[in-house]
């Protein structure tokens, strides 16, 4: 009896030894599913991040290349506004000095020219006696000179009967002038 007493606790040791090596392989091949599954979806995530991450450096680098573009229009749109405004400077400058004596002078005459003076009066901002002796004849023709706080250069030729003027001070001059040298091309 003895003996299958022993058989019988050898039976249920083997029988229970058995089931605890089948749960046992249950369990890791669990695991090891469960395993594969995270390590499956780590690649995913992974390849996900890296597809977001290269999305997101080429639109950095189409950005900064915008902004590259951008940069650039703007200086360049900047060194022509200073230099267009060196030009005004210096067009300003040299039309100011331009517009007096002698050459006022003969700029009024020809305004003039084939018209009766006796109907115009030349506003100019001085009343030399240069710009008198340069149009003598003019004035003895009955063309008035009258000097003007209106213009600091140069002449406005006006109607004696107010229907009109013509400007030829030096800002109109300028303003003539000017868009010849604003289009310049870069």
């Amino acid at each position: 009896m003895e003996l299958k007493i022993q058989d019988l606790v050898s039976s249920i040791r083997k029988e229970g030894i058995e089931q605890a090596n089948l749960e046992a392989d249950s369990i890791i091949a669990e695991a090891k599913k469960k395993a594969d599954a995270i390590v499956t979806d780590a690649k995913q995530e992974a390849a996900r991040e890296k597809t977001s991450a290269e999305k997101e450096i080429s639109i950095l680098r189409e950005s900064a290349i915008v902004s590259a573009e951008q940069a650039k229009r703007d200086a360049m749109l900047a060194f022509k506004a200073e230099v267009q405004a060196a030009y005004e400077k210096i067009l300003s400058a040299n039309v100011r000095a331009s517009l007096n004596g002698e050459a006022l002078g003969k700029l009024i005459r020809t305004a003039v020219a084939g018209e009766d003076v006796s109907k115009f009066t030349a506003e100019v901002a001085e009343v030399s006696d240069a710009l008198k002796a340069e149009l003598a004849d003019e004035i003895k023709a009955g063309l008035t000179l009258r000097p003007t706080k209106g213009v600091a250069a140069g002449f406005r030729l006006a109607a004696n009967d107010g229907s009109g003027y013509f400007d030829c001070s030096d800002d109109e001059i300028m303003e003539m002038l000017m868009p010849y040298f604003r289009n310049l091309d870069f």
